[in-house]
């Protein structure tokens, strides 16, 4: 297959826009629960399907605004099609697909958010050195050969939807938005793991993780940013021990 020619900014901007949109409604309602749960500790007595819930509409208000460039370009160019009601279903079950991925570790960091609510009422002075783990975990996964792998691939993924216009089917669109998003969760679990240390619904630590994602993937200095985040990352692991305040995510207090 030749390669797609390049949608104009005339052409991107509106959908890119349309999108945001989208995450700004998703940031309105995050914002909105957070200030009625507050940044608890663990789970926050939440079912796995309230959790989900929530989980979902932070990582659209989060992860949307990086992603919108590669869903457009995937309707615009590589998946060409006519009319505008085809382009906004087709963008609709790209972005569906892609929060499935980020919906399935969402059930991963709902175990272990059950496990590290119970530690910090059984054993509140560990769970600190637990909160140093996480940043040391995040951070040496900010600097391993598999964090630029995939990341790479979320900074140029043409060669990949290319790939994907093989793919054949009603639910192509789907299938597409849910491989690129597992790249996407491969790429950013190191980062969004500090959630369950700062709390899960801490809105400044979401804004500066959200920004952290969109940076590393359409700035071209990205790959470097990135770096530069995983040294920042390594240094709080050795400071947090010592700093409870910069751990709302893992003490009783909080709760």
């Amino acid at each position: 297959m030749n390669a797609p020619s390049a949608p104009s900014l005339s052409q991107l901007l509106p959908w890119w826009a349309g999108l945001c949109v989208v995450a700004a409604v998703a940031w309105a309602a995050t914002i909105a629960w957070s200030g009625q749960m507050g940044v608890g500790a663990g789970a926050m007595g939440l079912s796995l399907l309230a959790f989900l819930v929530v989980w979902i509409v932070m990582m659209a208000a989060m992860m949307i605004p990086s992603v919108a460039p590669t869903a457009v370009v995937w309707i615009r160019s590589v998946a060409a099609r006519g009319a505008a009601r085809e382009r906004v279903l087709g963008i609709v079950l790209f972005v569906a697909g892609y929060l499935v991925a980020w919906a399935a570790f969402g059930v991963a960091v709902y175990v272990v958010l059950l496990g590290t609510g119970r530690l910090v009422r059984l054993a509140p002075h560990e769970a600190l050195w637990l909160g140093a783990a996480i940043f040391l975990v995040a951070g040496i996964y900010q600097l391993s050969p598999l964090k630029e792998v995939c990341l790479h691939r979320c900074r140029t993924p043409v060669g990949a939807l290319i790939h994907y216009a093989s793919y054949r089917g009603v639910t192509r669109d789907l299938r597409v938005g849910l491989h690129h998003g597992l790249f996407c969760v491969a790429c950013c679990w190191g980062l969004m793991i500090v959630l369950v240390a700062v709390g899960v619904m801490n809105v400044p630590a979401m804004i500066g993780l959200a920004g952290v994602v969109l940076l590393e993937k359409v700035w071209r200095h990205g790959a470097l940013f990135s770096r530069a985040v995983g040294v920042g990352l390594l240094a709080l692991a050795v400071l947090v021990p010592f700093v409870p305040a910069l751990l709302p995510g893992l003490q009783a207090s909080s709760m």
